[in-house]
């Protein structure tokens, strides 16, 4: 009967149940917060209104990554400075007009440590290697994922990329801070118009700037550019493993194709 000796405790009954058997005492660790502090900009990226950055002309281009380099250049004293682009309603974006994000964290974030981590460690391995230049060289190399080159950048579909046509502007020139080098804004616009290109208009996206945390000496900063062309489903939400159903070599196939004779 409900409420019986027998019955009343119902799931709590059974042995072993860590509700009944744990000895803690509501530790503030497993529930650990700290307040928001920081900064955040909204970085307008031309002053007509346009949607997407593909639709800038070059000298309009040139001048919102300027802008962006700027600004981050303000906050030179972060632990970690993430500039972001986030296009289409899809995408995150929350206002219509083409515009970045800056954030400027008093911490470095998890994925940024790793890489620096493992640059730190590739770099010892190899008696002062870059990891990330020594991976450009090798798709110079093989050609098979590498859409468009400059005297100041590359463009590649990365080899692991995450999802359909994603794109990695790449410096050719080994420098850590984006904020602090002066390259690789004509090679952005490439990769904002060649995906513009194959899909006939400008796609859902978002782009991030990779640069080096605050007091980094081995770094090579990277832009990454994730057109929103899927979604995530039960399998990568629950594993943290992404499936890309489109290989990355005919990604880049297909981008080279659209780009301008």
């Amino acid at each position: 009967m409900p409420g019986s000796p027998e019955t009343g405790a119902g799931s709590f009954s059974a042995g072993g149940d860590p509700l009944l058997t744990s000895r803690r005492s509501g530790e503030p660790d497993l529930f650990s917060a700290r307040p928001a502090t920081g900064a955040h900009e909204v970085l307008i990226n031309s002053p007509r209104h346009v949607t997407a950055m593909a639709e800038l002309d070059d000298t309009e281009f040139a001048d919102a990554i300027a802008t962006w380099r700027e600004r981050m250049r303000a906050h030179r004293d972060a632990p970690y400075q993430q500039l972001i682009v986030n296009e289409g309603g899809g995408a995150g974006a929350s206002l219509e007009h083409t515009h970045a994000q800056l954030y400027a964290l008093p911490f470095v974030p998890a994925s940024v440590a790793r890489e620096r981590e493992r640059v730190g460690a590739y770099g010892e391995r190899t008696a002062g290697a870059g990891l990330l230049a020594d991976v450009l060289v090798e798709e110079v190399r093989r050609k098979s994922r590498l859409v468009a080159i400059d005297d100041e950048a590359a463009l590649i579909c990365p080899w692991a990329s995450r999802g359909p046509f994603e794109l990695r502007v790449i410096p050719r020139r080994e420098a850590g801070r984006f904020e602090e080098d002066g390259g690789g804004a004509a090679m952005i616009a490439t990769a904002m118009r060649v995906l513009a290109a194959r899909f006939g208009e400008p796609p859902e996206l978002n782009l991030w700037v990779r640069t080096a945390p605050k007091d980094t000496e081995m770094f090579h900063w990277h832009v990454d550019i994730a057109p929103r062309l899927t979604i995530k489903a039960g399998f990568e939400l629950a594993t943290g493993i992404d499936i890309n159903v489109y290989p990355p070599e005919r990604a880049a196939s297909d981008l080279k194709e659209c780009l301008p004779a």
